[in-house]
């Protein structure tokens, strides 16, 4: 498989598993959650509040791990691994862009001062689990 292939496959498994697991540190042990996550190009971008556990983490270590794309039917269901570096972003343009209406559940809308955008620069992207092919890792 090309890098163009793999990269392209990366994509397709992004764009069709939104929601995946979200890892930082926290007092330097992992701490996972469910986020959905939305891709341009290859960096992704998650909505999350000022006041979270994780804004906290990640102003104190940056480094994550995501894991998207395991539909649960067993091996053979592609995934991709996906470490990343996380910065708080918090520009009007940005936060217009990612605004839908399911964020009207804890936001008062996109100029809410505790709404922010953490955007995940990837480090490495594996992909994981594909039936009878060893894991690729996607040159960055």
């Amino acid at each position: 498989m090309s890098q163009q292939e793999m990269k392209e496959t990366v994509e397709k498994i992004i764009d069709d598993s939104a929601v995946g697991t979200m890892a930082t540190v926290k007092q330097n042990k992992p701490h996972s959650r469910y986020m959905t996550f939305v891709r341009k190009d290859l960096k992704l971008f998650t909505a999350t509040s000022l006041d979270t556990h994780k804004a906290e983490e990640i102003k104190e270590n940056p480094h994550t791990h995501i894991l998207l794309g395991y539909e649960g039917e067993g091996f053979g269901d592609e995934y991709v691994e996906y470490e990343g570096k996380a910065a708080i972003n918090s520009t009007a343009d940005l936060k217009s862009e990612l605004w839908n209406s399911y964020l009207k559940n804890w936001f008062n809308g996109p100029d809410d001062p505790n709404y922010i955008v953490l955007e995940i620069t990837p480090v490495r992207i594996r992909i994981m689990n594909k039936t009878g092919a060893e894991p690729k890792t996607l040159e960055l």
